[in-house]
């Protein structure tokens, strides 16, 4: 197989909402090679561009006859692995992307290892904005979410009941571990979301 039918069958093989970039084909060919096939594709209209770098395979809805809209948190999910930042959605689009909050949002906040930067695409901005790499670091998308969802208010028995239901017995357990360095008052609400 060439290059290029190695990328395709790859990109076959993401999920239908993941977002990709050159790093996520190393292992077949290099940055420039990669690059240069992704904008081919993008030509010959197999994938779609969403900014310079970000590319993703979406599938088109017939009912409305328009290609799905990539999501915002796998667009910053992308950000991140190109730029080599560790990031965690804010409170706001923790509960957004946990499913606590049906809320529309047009921007989408992250706090990041990076630098402070914006992405736009369609109507949706990217906020990151930079903390500590020790705030953020040695946990899971997840258990930076759920820390942030609990965030400064208190969580609602709904929501902490949406969240056992929510979340499998191997995310509560890895939750569990990665979270023992948090507040006492937050860790209370993790034990009570991952309690049987």
């Amino acid at each position: 197989m060439s290059s290029k039918e190695k990328i395709v069958a790859r990109i076959h093989s993401f999920p239908s909402d993941y977002v990709f970039i050159a790093d996520d084909f190393f292992d077949i060919t290099g940055y420039e090679t990669a690059r240069s096939i992704l904008n081919r594709l993008v030509n010959e209209g197999q994938i779609k561009r969403i900014m310079k770098g970000l590319y993703y395979n979406p599938g088109f809805i017939e009912l409305i006859n328009e290609y799905e809209a990539p999501s915002a948190d796998q667009v910053a999910k992308a950000l991140a692995r190109k730029y080599n930042w560790t990031i965690a959605p804010s409170r706001n689009s923790s509960l957004n992307a946990l499913g606590l909050s049906t809320q529309v949002l047009v921007k989408w906040s992250y706090v990041s290892d990076g630098r402070y930067a914006n992405f736009t695409f369609g109507n949706i901005t990217l906020e990151f904005k930079h903390c500590n790499n020790k705030d953020i670091s040695k946990m899971s998308t997840l258990s930076a979410m759920v820390i942030k969802a609990i965030g400064k208010a208190h969580m609602t028995h709904d929501q902490i009941d949406y969240l056992k239901r929510k979340l499998s017995s191997s995310e509560k357990e890895k939750l569990l571990v990665e979270t023992k360095a948090t507040s006492a008052w937050v860790y209370r609400y993790i034990k009570e979301i991952c309690e049987d």
